[in-house]
Parts: C-alpha cells; sequence; structure tokens
C-alpha cells in the first residue's frame, strides 16, 4: 500500500502554512510560554441561557432521531424573522432557508454544487481557504480578485476580463472580511447585484462576521441591495456571533433555486445538526432579536482591539483599526517578508500569527492577528514585541 498516492486535489489545499505554524508553535513552546493568536477560534463559551436551552435539549429524548438536513421548521422561522428583524429582508422559511454544519460546511460544497470542470469561480485574494478549497474539490477553475488597500479592500470588478466573467458561474465575497478585516457599503453590493445580471453570475456572500463590529457600526446583508435575491445567496454562522464554534450550526438564505443544488449535495452527505444544537441556535436568535440591546460580542472584541493597537502603536507599530472581526491585519515591519516575520515573532516572543500570504498572493506584506486573547494578554503581547527588537 506504501505507493499509493492520495487524490491530487489535495494538493491544491492550503493547510500547509497552518501545520507548519503547529509544528514551530510546540517547538517554542517547550522552551516559552506561547500566545496562540493564529486561529480565529473564540474563547469564550456561549451565554449561560444558550448552555442551559442546550443542556434542556440534549435531555429531550425526542431529539435523537436524524433530524433532516433542512433544519427545524422552527429553526428556520427564526431564521426568518432574525433577518426580517436584524437586516429587514423577507425570507421564505420553506424555500430560501437552509440549515448548514457551520457556515464552513456550506462553502466547502457550494462549488461542487455549482461548477463543473471549466467553469470559473470569482474568488477573493486574499481570502479564507475554504473559498479556493471548494473549486479545487469541485476540479474549477479559480479566479482570483485582488483585495487591495488602495480600493479599501474591494475587489475592481471592472478589471474582470471579458472572456473571465463569459466563463464565470460563481463570485464568493465576505464582508466584514477574514482576513483583512474590510468592510464593505451597501452601494458595493448593488454593483456587485448589477455586475452579476449583466454576466449572469451566482453571488454567495459569507456574513459570518455580521455581529462583530465596532464603534456603533451595523455591517449590511448583501441581501439588502435591490435585486439581490434575484442572483445570490448569502451564508450566516453562529459560531462568532454567540460562541458557538463547537456546536456545529449555521445556514444559507436568500435564492431558492440557488439553494436547491447546494441542498442537494448535502442531502448526500449529511443527516442535519442535531436538534438539540438547532434548539440553542433557536434560543440564541430569540433572545438577541427581544433583549432590546446589541448583541454583545461587538464590545467585547472592540475592546481588545483597542487595547492592542493602542500598545502596539506606543511598541512602535501603527497599525489601521478595523471596523469590525475578530481580526487585525497588520503590514508587517520593512525587511521581512509575511513568513519571515511570522516566523522570526514566534521564534522570539512565543506570539503565534499567520503570515499573510496563507490566505493568497495579494497577502504578502501582511499577517493576520486575532483576538482570542483577554486584555492584559494582548498587552503581553505587545511588551514581547517591543522588547523583540522586530519593529526596527
Amino acid at each position: 500500500m506504501s505507493g499509493r498516492q492520495p487524490s491530487k486535489r489535495l494538493n491544491q489545499l492550503t493547510s500547509a502554512i497552518f501545520t507548519e505554524m503547529a509544528e514551530r508553535k510546540r517547538q517554542v513552546a517547550q522552551r516559552m510560554q506561547v500566545i496562540d493568536l493564529g486561529i480565529g477560534s473564540p474563547d469564550k463559551p456561549p451565554a449561560p441561557h444558550l448552555i442551559q436551552a442546550l443542556v434542556d435539549a440534549v435531555q429531550n429524548p425526542e431529539n435523537y432521531g436524524y433530524p433532516g438536513s433542512q433544519g427545524s421548521p422552527a429553526f428556520r422561522q427564526e431564521v426568518a424573522a432574525w433577518y426580517r428583524h436584524r437586516f429587514h429582508v423577507e425570507l421564505n422559511p420553506d424555500t430560501e432557508i437552509h440549515a448548514l454544519m457551520g457556515s464552513q460546511d456550506g462553502l466547502a460544497h457550494l462549488a461542487l454544487a455549482w461548477a463543473d470542470p471549466g467553469d470559473v469561480v470569482l474568488v477573493p485574494d486574499p481570502g479564507y481557504p475554504i473559498y479556493a478549497g471548494s473549486v479545487h474539490l469541485a476540479g474549477a477553475e479559480l479566479y482570483p480578485m485582488p483585495l487591495r488597500a488602495e480600493n479599501n479592500f474591494l475587489p475592481d470588478l471592472a478589471a474582470i476580463p471579458a472572456d473571465v466573467r463569459k466563463r464565470a458561474k460563481l463570485m464568493i465575497l465576505n464582508y466584514p472580511n477574514n482576513p483583512v478585516s474590510a468592510v464593505a457599503p451597501l452601494s458595493f453590493f448593488a454593483e456587485v447585484v448589477q455586475f452579476a445580471k449583466e454576466n449572469d453570475i451566482i453571488v454567495a456572500h459569507d456574513l459570518a462576521y455580521s455581529e462583530m463590529a465596532f464603534d456603533g457600526y451595523r455591517p449590511p446583508s448583501f441581501l439588502e441591495a435591490p435585486g439581490a435575491k434575484e442572483v445570490g445567496i448569502e451564508l450566516n454562522s453562529f459560531s462568532k456571533s454567540f460562541n458557538m464554534a463547537g456546536c456545529r450550526i449555521a445556514y444559507v438564505v436568500g435564492n431558492a433555486e440557488l439553494i436547491k443544488p447546494l441542498a442537494i449535495v448535502k442531502s448526500n452527505i449529511d443527516y442535519g445538526v442535531f436538534d438539540a444544537v438547532q434548539q440553542m441556535a433557536v434560543a440564541a436568535l430569540v433572545h438577541d432579536r427581544t433583549c432590546g440591546e446589541v448583541n454583545p460580542i461587538g464590545s467585547l472584541y472592540q475592546e481588545r482591539r483597542d487595547v492592542l493597537l493602542s500598545s502596539l502603536a506606543e511598541a512602535g507599530w501603527v497599525i489601521e483599526p478595523p471596523k469590525a472581526t475578530m481580526f487585525i491585519w497588520a503590514r508587517v515591519p520593512n525587511g521581512f517578508t509575511s513568513r519571515s516575520f511570522a516566523f522570526e515573532l514566534l521564534e522570539k516572543t512565543g506570539v503565534v500569527v499567520i503570515p499573510g500570504d496563507a490566505f493568497g498572493q495579494e497577502g504578502e506584506g501582511y499577517v493576520r492577528i486575532a483576538l482570542v486573547k483577554e486584555p492584559d494578554v494582548l498587552r503581553e503581547v505587545a511588551r514581547r514585541i517591543k522588547e523583540s527588537g522586530l519593529l526596527r
């Protein structure tokens, strides 16, 4: 069996740098305390009332059958109610909402549902790795859309060549964005709708960070743009907004005909999300919709953003503050590449960050820093960086 090789598709997936960072972290941890700001995994548990909702649901014997791939009627109805409350977007719970085992689940299978070999998928660069990964797994062709500071990290739709537009089947967008932490105005989404209609392209928007916004900013839904539901779908998740990363649940909403192929793929892969987790998710949306307050997750990460950026500025590293997400997208100091800085930072300070080129060619020259530690730990990060001499 030693001569057998795995699928060549695996060679196109981009987990190598994350594996390398994990190994380097393991080695450094043998000689100093490591502070891991690499992976964007929430460090807080869900709110007590959500944990209690899960406990109650787990104790109900009726929740142990196959749940069904689409999601329970109660779950879909509450997603519709929350979208109406949060974005003033109307959704049909029966046809325009489908449950997912996390937004990564939907994104991983999206290209399988819509793209064949020879089709082009427009993907942001830098972008969350599963966007490109889904295209490679489907055997389709990837066309990277550069996200650059001079364009506020929005893709330049006019720069996409005519021959690429003609072959493009799908466009993936993500605002607030991971990794660059940029946001998009509703006017940009209106441009995307027009572009998609003119070129017969499906739009899939990843809205996983919709509630992680700062300074009073409230990110819009792509579906708020006039005509968006004619051309697109949107994915959102409970992982970041409600600290439910381990309780795998999310959803896709929007155009019913665009959701159907993804639903067919998923119906051949899984039997849906555990009913107890769906009931926990319903409790999260009901509370968020009726409590009369803005989700506190934004203020939690705003404090962390402010503490880290002010401390780093005092150390000599000035970084533009983001309006949303749990990440800082930071230019590396002069004289470093993304990887050389991330590697040396880990070796000298024990601080883990992810080199920007892990997210695409346009990420070179940056690192992504996850705000997944308490303020005192983030101050310690800045102290270590200042004393390391790396900010030369």
